[in-house]
């Protein structure tokens, strides 16, 4: 069975040619391109050998099944920009694709590099993400967050994508204040309610959750680095929440 190898992307031009490299095994490669795009991931992916298609972006769900519905595949195998595909996981990709399995996904671990390190604790290993779809038996729901809907057994492969995660703190923290801006607008739709503590319960949880019960311990004074970053941006989205709740009453 074969397998198209699908980059959803936006503003890549620094990473799609290395992706694509990676990826150079696949049966097809193609860059699904956000059409917000305004750099050169196009011509760089053409000159690479991957087929674009730009699509219009509504939510990752709807973009992720554009992709879906637009690719000729039996499996469709999904790598964002920053990541790179290693022979190993791409020999194992080949393996689970070729009918002998039940399977119709299959979630891959990362190796997350976080302001160029790798990183094993506090969350970010193994960081399973479905990404290998047998594309007539799997699709992609909810607007954010989104979740794979699988009809068939579902499974696990052992060897990671290489993940190029934070570039350096800056970056951390621009991507933050964007994730929980989205995150506190999905907590007062759904109707959360915070307390005046609970911006300061939260981030003693999450640092909690993080360092301790995730072992960012194994990362030394890197992980704790990341789990007080991380709770002090949970305190964040409910900060953010209270303002959303006080700016509708």
């Amino acid at each position: 069975m074969n397998v198209a190898a699908v980059v959803p992307a936006r503003d890549e031009e620094r990473n799609v040619v290395n992706c694509l490299e990676s990826l150079a095994w696949a049966d097809r490669r193609v860059v699904f391109l956000d059409s917000r795009t305004s750099d050169r991931t196009a011509e760089l992916a053409r000159q690479a050998g991957a087929k674009v298609i730009l699509h219009p972006f509504e939510n990752f769900a709807q973009f992720h099944n554009a992709a879906m519905d637009a690719v000729e595949a039996d499996w469709v195998f999904f790598v964002d920009g920053d990541e790179r595909a290693t022979p190993e996981l791409a020999q194992e990709v080949r393996s689970v694709t070729d009918g002998s399995h039940e399977e119709v996904a299959w979630s891959v671990p990362r190796h997350n590099y976080i302001f160029g390190r790798l990183t094993l604790g506090a969350g970010w290993y193994p960081d399973y993400q479905s990404r290998l779809l047998l594309r007539d038996r799997a699709r992609w729901e909810r607007p954010v967050h989104e979740i794979i809907v699988a009809d068939g057994p579902t499974g696990r492969l052992k060897n990671p994508l290489i993940h190029y995660n934070y570039d350096n703190l800056p970056d951390f923290i621009a991507r933050q204040e964007r994730y929980t801006d989205v995150d506190a607008g999905i907590l007062f739709e759904e109707g959360i309610r915070p307390r005046v503590y609970t911006p300061y319960s939260q981030a003693v949880r999450q640092f909690w959750w993080r360092f301790v019960t995730l072992r960012g311990t194994r990362d030394g004074l890197h992980g704790l680095w990341l789990s007080l970053l991380m709770a002090y941006y949970e305190a964040s989205k409910y900060r953010k929440l209270a303002r959303l709740r006080a700016a509708n009453r």
